[in-house]
């Protein structure tokens, strides 16, 4: 399985293996640790309403648990490997000596803390939409600009995420993203194929998000 290179010697110092369906840590429990994903894949779970709802799911190049070391918190989520998961283990202490001692180490982890502060707030901007299908809509222009994709062109885009995933980064019920996307595909915008959606104009979406913060913003 493909994965983090960060070189075998921090995994000696810092690594730790979890095996599938193991808890690497509950929601409100103490922590002081937190992770970055080398090989497999976590799902982040909370509980709403004394039911279990899917956050997210992380894979290599991740980092989850950082709030340990910027604020002493308890966890806000649980957090339970989906396979065999190669995770570097940081504490404030050895995250300093880390960060000392290896520049470029520093650099590389300084690189993907504020990457998951950009996903954070993109992510944020998604949720402070008012409308089920506005925030889908969103979720597609997230995607695309992952992807690199020209925003302002009639392009057409394939998100591959399932109706459960675009659900969980909407955070609604996979029945009311079901609804949305039967809205989108009865007036021919995409196109609901196994394991993706297909956006047949990217460029319509974003003026659709784009209209909706405007009136969001009373401009």
């Amino acid at each position: 399985m493909a994965g983090l290179n960060l070189g075998e010697n921090l995994f000696e110092k810092y690594g730790k293996t979890y095996q599938p369906g193991e808890i690497i840590f509950c929601e409100y429990e103490p922590g002081d640790d937190f992770f970055l994903i080398l090989t497999g894949q976590v799902k982040i779970s909370k509980i709403v309403s004394n039911k279990e709802k899917t956050l997210d799911f992380m894979g290599p190049g991740d980092v989850f648990g950082e709030m340990s070391i910027l604020e002493q918190q308890p966890r806000s989520a649980t957090v339970i490997a989906q396979d065999e998961v190669r995770v570097l283990v940081f504490n404030r202490e050895n995250f300093e000596m880390v960060l000392k001692s290896d520049p470029q180490m520093a650099l590389k982890l300084l690189k993907i803390f504020c990457k998951r502060i950009f996903d954070a707030q993109r992510q944020l901007m998604i949720l402070i939409l008012d409308g089920d299908e506005y925030r889908v809509a969103d979720v597609f222009v997230m995607m695309a600009e992952r992807q690199g994709v020209p925003l302002d062109q009639r392009i057409k885009v394939d998100i591959k995420l399932s109706i459960e995933e675009i659900a969980n980064m909407c955070a609604i019920t996979p029945e009311n993203c079901q609804k949305a996307l039967n809205q989108y595909v009865r007036v021919g915008k995409i196109e609901l194929v196994p394991g993706k959606v297909v956006v047949n104009n990217i460029s319509e979406f974003v003026r659709i998000v784009h209209n909706k913060r405007k009136i969001k913003q009373g401009r």
